[in-house]
Parts: C-alpha cells; structure tokens; sequence
C-alpha cells in the first residue's frame, strides 16, 4: 500500500487513526495492539506471503534482545557478547540472501564465465530498514541503553507503518519511551493539523515533483543507453538537464516520502527524527551527510565508521574508515556495482573535504570571508553531489561515463538552438526541453532557497486563520490527488 493512493488516504489512515483513539479510551494496550496490527496489515497488503518473514525477525531479534539484557546480570561478559554476535551475524545473513546473492553470484559468473543461479529471489519490502532497526535495538541492549522490553511496544517499534517500508531508521531509545507515554494516546488536534500539513506537502513533492520531473530523467538517461548503440553522445545541455532531473526526483521523491511519514506520525502523537534537512544547502560534503538521510548517516556512523576505529587511530587509518563506512553504506542502497561505486566516490570526497580542512583551509584560508567560501563550496559540493547520481541512477557504468562526459565537456556533441529547445535525446519521447525547465528551474528555487519542511507548523489563530490555512491544505491535497495516475513507488522502496 502506498501513501500516494487512494486506499491509503481514504480508507486505510482514517480507519486506523480512528480505531486507534477510540480504543486509547478504553486501554492503552489495546491502542498499541490495534497499530501494530495495522502496521502488519499495511506491510501484508504488498505481498502477504513476507509478513512471516517479518515477524519471525521480530520474534527471534526480541529474543535476542531478552537473552543478552539477561546475560548482562547472570552470566560472563563474553556470553553475552557472544549472543550479540550471533543475532547480528543472523541479521545479516537474512538480509544478505535477500539482497545481494544474486548479485554475488551474477559477479562470479561474470568473472568465471559460470552460470551459478538460486532463481528469482524476491527483495521484500523495507528489508534494509527493518533489519538495521533492530541491528540498532540488539547493539543499544548490549550497551544498556534499552530499559523497556514490552513485546507489542517492540512490535510496533519495528513495524509502525509510517517508517517500515523506507524509514527513517529507528532508534529503540528513542520510539519506545512514547509509545509508553499517556500523551500518546490522547488525540492532540494540533498534532494532527501540523501532521496533516506535513504529509500534504510531502504528498505535493512526490505527485507534484517528482513523478512529473521523473519522465525526464528517464528519457534522456535511456536516451544515453540508446546513444552508445548507435554512436549518438549527448549535448552538455542534454547530460546536465538528465542529472539535474534525477538530483530533483530522488530528492522530492524520497524527502516527499519523510514528510508524510512525519506528518502521518506525528497524527498519533509519534515524533519520528528528522532525516532531511535542506541537503543541497549544503556547504561540504560533511555537511552534505549531516543533511541527506540523517538517521541512515547516524546509524553508519554509530554501529560501524566508530566501531572500525572511527578517528582514534591516526588520520590514515580514520581515512580508511571513511572509505570503509561509505563503500557499506553503498552497498547498503542497491546490489549493483554502480552503488558500491557511488558509495567509494563519496567515501573519496569525504577524505579529500577533511584532508583539504586540515591541510589547507584552517591555514591558508582563514582570511577569505564566510560568505564567499559558502558560495564556492556550495557550488562544488553540489556539482560533486550531482556527478555522483549519475552514478546511483545509471543501469551501468558505461551509461553513466557517457553522460558524465558529456557533462564535463570530455565527450559530448555540439550544442544547437533546436537541442537547447528540445534536444535529441528528449525527442525520444512527446516532451520537450522547455516543459523540463519549467520543472528544474523552480525546483532549484525550492531546494535552494526556501525553508526546510520541518520548520513549517500549523499556525495559531482566530477562526479566520484556521479556515484559511485549512483551505490550503485541502487545496494542495486536491491538486496532489488530482495528478494521481499509475502506479508510483517511492524511489527507496528498492533500497
């Protein structure tokens, strides 16, 4: 079930958000019960056959969790680190048969020439986020931090629908404490104003934005593909209009999708952390990782770059942390060679923007004015940012090399009035350049200059103000839903 159906918005949230406080009213356990079990439903409704596999993780890593909380008082230090090894290394291989055998195996016969095949293996949804929700709740009970062990608070924990399938990814710490909490269950309309208002907006920036901009990016990255067949390159105008339309549509798409799951949470009195804020604002690609997917960066960050060492053991070995940390987590995001590549070009940005702050800008550059920096470096953070979703996007490396190139200007054909109007690649489709840059030039607006979604709440006011900003609301959720057409998975389902 997506957020951008009609089913969700109709039927599903209005049912569940109801049941919900109404039995809140009666017990507070039946409240939690009644989610959980919608969350089971929602993931179910995908494909009913995986919810087996789910509750299965959730029972065994709770199991898990009880075994190394009780080990930490009866037992030796080692058992219990022992437990924690095992459950982790079962967490991944779960995870690695699911995502990446075929990948490990489609590798090996490339390179031997073999043909080793385990057939179709189906990735179910949210796989990624689920087990690294609970890899994070068995390394917090190792370390003590977990003090609440309520089997349907768990249950939810993990399967809270408006997270399970593309995150944010959890904390225990940080989920369990409210779904233990009175509050919780008593239906603040201010909540649900701003939590409306949230989702409304992420709803806009997936149907709005990033379904219309992904046509674009499509054509002309297809285009490209259809280009090395028939020894066609693309204008520099062509390979910058394709990034720039990806950069756009992976933002809004998977931004659009954090909103919602904000907003939607946030109707059941749930604060979910924030995992977006204004990335490409970003003036370093340190910066740049403390912006994009937050929760994916902390978790990284916590559970391997510090576990590896992090910057304990000298700059040379930190470097190959970094390195380390960002190959994983491109790994992370796809089985495919052009991930892990997208993943060390980042862990080689990050070691080149530290070794550039230690070795030059704290020395030579303390006289160049704030603001000047800022703008240079949000320029060539940018650019590195968008050379690297060719990467992320492409189906191949050499795909990605032909619209690189052309974008540098190593390789691409010369540039004519009617390619700025149109340009070749786009012709392989009805649309045309102009209608792209009506969809570029504001969306650069936005991700640029305006505030970042979370500041944005439901104001105060007398019954004038409420009924305008409501009128918006439902304006901009008519219009979202108006555009609603086939069917549109969110960017990070696959992840």
């Amino acid at each position: 079930m997506l957020f951008n159906s009609y089913g969700f918005i109709f039927l599903f949230l209005p049912i569940v958000l109801l049941g919900f406080y109404q039995l809140a009213r009666i017990h507070h356990a039946y409240a939690a019960a009644w989610l959980a079990i919608s969350s089971l439903f929602f993931y179910g409704y995908w494909n009913p056959a995986y919810i087996g596999l789910l509750l299965g993780s959730i029972v065994c890593n709770y199991a898990f969790g009880m075994w190394i909380a009780k080990a930490g008082v009866q037992q030796a230090a080692a058992r219990k680190k022992q437990v924690l090894v095992f459950a982790l290394v079962a967490n991944l291989l779960l995870l690695g048969y699911f995502k990446y055998t075929n990948f490990f195996l489609s590798s090996i016969n490339s390179l031997s020439g073999s043909s080793l095949t385990l057939g179709d293996i189906i990735l179910p949804l949210g796989i990624s986020f689920f087990t690294f929700t609970q890899i994070a709740f068995l390394v917090d009970t190792y370390q003590g931090k977990v003090k609440e062990y309520n089997f349907v608070h768990y249950v939810l924990f993990v399967t809270y629908f408006p997270h399970l399938i593309a995150g944010p990814v959890l904390h225990h710490k940080d989920m369990m404490p409210q779904f233990a909490h009175n509050a919780t269950y008593r239906i603040n309309w201010d909540h649900v104003a701003t939590g409306l208002l949230l989702f409304t907006l992420g709803l806009c920036k997936k149907v709005l934005w990033a379904d219309a901009i992904a046509p674009f990016a499509t054509a002309i990255f297809d285009g490209a593909q259809h280009g090395m067949a028939t020894g066609t390159l693309p204008t520099i105008y062509e390979a910058w209009s394709g990034a720039l339309a990806y950069t756009l549509q992976i933002y809004f798409d998977f931004s659009g999708y954090t909103d919602m799951a904000l907003g939607i949470a946030l109707m059941f009195n749930i604060r979910l952390p924030i995992n977006f804020n204004s990335p490409y604002k970003a003036t370093s690609i340190i910066e740049f990782w403390r912006r994009w997917h937050i929760t994916l960066s902390t978790f990284l960050r916590d559970y391997l770059y510090i576990p590896l060492g992090g910057n304990r053991h000298g700059k040379l070995r930190r470097y190959a942390n970094l390195m380390a940390t960002m190959l994983l987590g491109g790994l992370w995001h796809g089985a495919g060679w052009t991930f892990v590549i997208w993943g060390a070009l980042h862990g080689a940005y990050l070691v080149i923007n530290n070794l550039w702050r230690d070795l030059v800008a704290e020395r030579y550059l303390r006289w160049i004015p704030d603001w000047l920096g800022a703008i240079t470096g949000g320029m060539l953070t940018f650019i590195a940012v968008v050379a690297a979703w060719v990467v992320f996007r492409a189906g191949n490396m050499a795909q990605a090399l032909v619209i690189l190139k052309a974008m540098f200007g190593i390789a691409a054909r010369p540039i004519s009035f009617d390619a700025v109007r149109h340009g070749n690649l786009l012709l392989l489709t009805s649309m045309s350049g102009r209608d792209l840059l009506r969809l570029l030039v504001p969306g650069l607006i936005w991700v640029w200059l305006l505030p970042n979604s979370t500041r944005i709440r439901f104001l105060k006011g007398g019954a004038l103000a409420v009924a305008l900003q409501a009128a918006v609301v439902l304006a901009m959720l008519y219009m979202a839903i108006d555009q609603f057409g086939s069917y549109s998975p969110f960017l990070y389902f696959q992840f």
